[in-house]
């Protein structure tokens, strides 16, 4: 037995060793890591010497004790104790796991990914506070950045919807997308406009009217069936915080629930964007959207 202990000690310490020549640098002095090497030690020692000690025992012992009295196809169990190392083993288990979950390494405590997390909000603050005063040159230039990041591959690098792929953003709406929202009502935004768009607020010829003067960014002569949509949109279709958005162009408030709420149109359906950007990245977004509007 005492041969076994060794052997399993040396090999666990050879094993050990070569990991800390690959890791030894990445595991400096963080105590997280110190213990972890030292628990893989043990379990190691602990695995090496167990199995070592049941190959030798295989090899050498015979069976012997009472037999039970059940038995399958002539294949009988004895009625032997546990082996006291399996025993303390899974009882050293069950304590460990109840210092781990209250103690040592308990949810409400320190973790690696909650350090990232701050680290993260950290920057973030950090960043909003560096270019909350941004100028409009500066916003645009970030705004294309980002635009080119998470916007260009389903609006292209164009923003001009890779023909009918994706909306095109060179306007605020398309004709038939107007049309689509005024026969099947808008319900995308709702945790900015709660209340929602019904449907058919317009029908046949003045429906067209109104998705036309829309679409052309509200110029011209006003139709009398633009009434039914100045309600939630404003006179000017500029938007009424929490009632409708605006829709003659992107303002941040609109920016902002399309990237929080996703879209569904008459194109298919663009998924939330909620948590990407910095609400400074959402305003230079649309700061760039604006500046390629035709």
């Amino acid at each position: 037995m005492k041969n076994i202990v060794i052997v399993a000690i040396a090999i666990g310490v050879i094993l050990m060793g070569l990991t800390y020549s690959y890791v030894g640098d990445i595991i400096g002095d963080d105590i997280v890591n110190i213990i972890t090497i030292l628990a893989a030690l043990v379990i190691l020692v602990l695995a090496i010497g167990v199995s070592l000690k049941y190959v030798n025992q295989m090899k050498n012992d015979t069976a012997s004790g009472e037999l039970a009295d059940e038995n399958w196809d002539g294949i009988g169990e004895y009625k032997n104790e546990l082996p006291i190392g399996w025993a303390l083993s899974f009882l050293g288990t069950m304590v460990w796991a109840a210092w781990y979950w209250t103690m040592g390494y308990p949810v409400w405590a320190y973790s690696q990914i909650g350090e990232w997390n701050e680290e993260v909000k950290a920057h973030k603050a950090e960043y909003e506070a560096q270019w909350a005063d941004a100028s409009q040159s500066d916003l645009k230039n970030m705004g294309k950045s980002v635009f080119l990041v998470q916007c260009a591959p389903c609006h292209g690098y164009t923003g001009d919807g890779l023909d009918g792929k994706a909306a095109d953003l060179t306007q605020r709406m398309s004709k038939e997308s107007i049309l689509y929202t005024i026969q099947n009502g808008g319900h995308n935004f709702k945790s900015t406009y709660p209340g929602g768009m019904p449907a058919n607020m317009a029908t046949g010829e003045s429906a067209e009217q109104i998705a036309e003067y829309v679409a052309s960014g509200m110029q011209g002569a006003q139709p009398a069936g633009y009434a039914v949509c100045a309600g939630c949109h404003g006179p000017d279709g500029k938007g009424i915080p929490g009632v409708g958005p605006n829709i003659v162009a992107f303002d941040n408030a609109t920016m902002a629930a399309i990237l929080k709420d996703g879209k569904k149109g008459n194109i298919g359906t663009m998924p939330s964007f909620d948590g990407r950007l910095t609400p400074v990245q959402v305003k230079a977004l649309t700061t760039y959207i604006n500046s390629i509007q035709m």
